[in-house]
């Protein structure tokens, strides 16, 4: 279906990740969520660039609810009136307790809106589908009608993130081509079932739809667990977080790559949904009883957005106060990421650990 060699799709917002995975013989598959139109055509230009017609995805995210999606989606100044202000003040403390320093004022500022609607990815679809992709994917609720039939009219295959039967069932009955069953462990926005429960419910429910697997999948051997479960391939994203390529920061790097799997947290603190990522200063300060509720997503994400860019720009060390706050959405794999190691690398083991389990069980069979 994806002309992959091998079954390994690997999210990423570095395109050298995704164009690195590709060229191994997986798919890459680049989160334009973050993007501009702008900014996701000269990635994906890049990407083509660098793959020569080997297949890659594209990842946006369209939530089924969030505040203004009757009207599919409002302006920035309308979001802005629904922002309280002790929300505005937390922040405010926050960066001055931790000693993160302003903005220059000629400093590049984004707005948090990001595409979290269906207006906002309007135009994203419209960059992604003038461009060679291989899949469009949906990493949050079922995919707009308009996605998919203008995948389907290209032939382009949909796929969509689930952590329930019910989720699978209702992207199933929109048409969707590809589930991925994300399972509790996995970084980002993620349920409460965990992957081995998971995904043999998933593949079950919607037979023959094919399924990935998602969550605590990093090497071989998990990836032949998840094929025994009856998942065809599988959706990888945290494993590319400590790769050269990756867009981590390095001191979010040196955070991880000293983290233990229980060193994560679901937390609304990001997006205003719940997501698996690094326990930092930051989600704990939100955790306090004093903090405010985070807020309905986009709110959230546009409260946050410059206090993450002040965080980022000024951080040098994990001692200082930005270094204490910044984090990065990742899973309880992360305990098993313990060194810095090249994407195609990753692949490559990924492939041999895989192919030693089977053969392992293989003779297993024989002997007995």
């Amino acid at each position: 279906m994806l002309g992959v060699e091998f079954p390994i799709l690997a999210f990423s917002h570095q395109r050298d990740v995704v164009a690195a995975v590709t060229n191994a013989g997986g798919m890459g598959v680049l989160g334009a969520v973050s993007l501009t139109p702008e900014e996701l055509e000269t990635e994906l230009t890049w990407i083509d660039e660098h793959t020569k017609g080997k297949p890659y995805g594209v990842d946006v995210i369209v939530p089924a609810k969030y505040v203004g999606d009757s009207a599919g989606g409002l302006s920035k100044t309308d979001l802005d009136a629904f922002i309280p202000e002790e929300h505005r003040e937390f922040i405010d403390h926050l960066m001055e307790k931790y000693n993160v320093p302003p903005l220059p004022k000629d400093y590049p500022k984004r707005t948090g809106l990001l595409s979290w609607s269906h207006k906002g990815t309007t135009e994203l679809l419209d960059i992604a589908f003038s461009h060679p992709i291989s899949l469009i994917a949906n990493a949050l609720g079922p995919p707009p009608e308009d996605m998919i039939k203008q995948a389907h009219e290209k032939n382009i295959p949909v796929a969509a993130l689930a952590g329930k039967i019910e989720h699978a069932l209702k992207n199933v009955s929109r048409g969707v081509d590809i589930i991925v069953a994300q399972g509790y462990e996995a970084g980002g926005h993620t349920g409460d079932i965990a992957t081995m429960v998971l995904v043999p419910e998933v593949v079950d429910a919607i037979a023959p739809i094919p399924v990935l697997a998602a969550g605590g999948i990093g090497r071989g051997r998990q990836m032949a667990a998840a094929m025994a479960l009856g998942a065809q391939g599988v959706w990888t994203g945290s494993v590319w977080l400590t790769t050269e390529e990756a867009e981590t920061e390095p001191v979010v790097k040196q955070k991880m790559l000293r983290a233990t799997s229980s060193d994560t947290v679901k937390s609304r603190a990001m997006t205003g949904k719940p997501a698996r990522q690094l326990r930092s200063a930051w989600t704990d300060e939100w955790e306090e009883p004093q903090a405010p509720s985070p807020l309905p997503m986009p709110l959230q994400s546009m409260l946050i957005v410059e206090a993450l860019q002040r965080i980022h720009r000024s951080v040098k060390d994990e001692t200082s106060g930005p270094g204490q706050l910044a984090n990065y959405f990742v899973g309880q794999i992360v305990g098993s990421l313990n060194k810095v190691t090249p994407a195609r690398q990753v692949v490559l083991d990924m492939v041999e650990e895989f192919v030693e389990v089977i053969t392992g069980f293989d003779k297993l069979l024989q002997d007995n």
